[in-house]
């Protein structure tokens, strides 16, 4: 629904309510109204928010309706996905036997979903996570890592993936940081069709790196 992809590309953006708001030359209360659904902007500011949001009217539109008509199915494919993240390799569990040899394969089923996560390598690694529901392929991600520099801790990186959250089921978080090491995404695109980059820092200079694409199977 429209009002659901004003909150996804302000968040994507990293504005708040009071920036955008700001942008538009409008009040927080309207921008408040606009994602709630009470009102819906009219085609003057549905113009301003295409050229904010770097996307056509067309586009934000038609977006919108395709969510609207498969929200049960992507919203139980996005819940499907944290769950199965947390309870798979960033938590330390689910291992199971190598589908391939010498690659390393977690899995977590529920209800008519399998998820399947299978990688090769340790600090170059390479792999691919995939959604099944009932039995047939219907999502996947492909992803390359590397560390790059000695102070690569492997707990932090599990840690940033526990944080992964209904808004963007890939990785981690768009930030996450504890102590001296951060951790960021930068993702484009949502769960049909995306791709990313993520990172890890130690103290200023970058210790690992991520790339991530993916989407629906059909």
């Amino acid at each position: 629904m429209l009002n659901e992809k004003i909150v996804y590309y302000r968040k994507k953006n990293m504005l708040t309510q009071e920036e955008l708001a700001y942008q538009l030359n409008v009040s927080r209360q309207t921008v408040t109204k606009w994602e709630t659904g009470t009102i819906y902007p009219n085609i003057e500011y549905l113009t301003k928010l295409s050229n904010l949001f770097g996307v056509s009217i067309d586009y934000l539109v038609d977006d919108c309706l395709t969510l609207e008509t498969h929200k049960i199915e992507i919203s139980e494919l996005a819940c499907f996905l944290v769950k199965a993240k947390k309870a798979t390799y960033a938590n330390k569990t689910n291992k199971v036997n190598s589908s391939r040899k010498e690659s390393h394969d977690y899995s977590y089923q529920e209800n008519n979903y399998t998820y399947l996560d299978s990688f090769f390598g340790a600090e170059n690694f390479s792999g691919q996570e995939i959604v099944y529901k009932d039995e047939k392929p219907c999502w996947s991600m492909n992803y390359y890592g590397r560390v790059i520099e000695e102070n690569f801790n492997g707990d932090f990186l599990k840690e940033a993936l526990l944080q992964v959250d209904e808004e963007l089921p890939f990785r981690g978080p768009l930030f996450y940081q504890k102590g001296e090491y951060l951790y960021l995404l930068r993702i484009q695109g949502k769960i049909d069709f995306f791709q990313g980059v993520e990172e890890i820092y130690y103290q200023t200079y970058k210790v690992y790196e991520g790339f991530i694409q993916g989407g629906i199977v059909k």
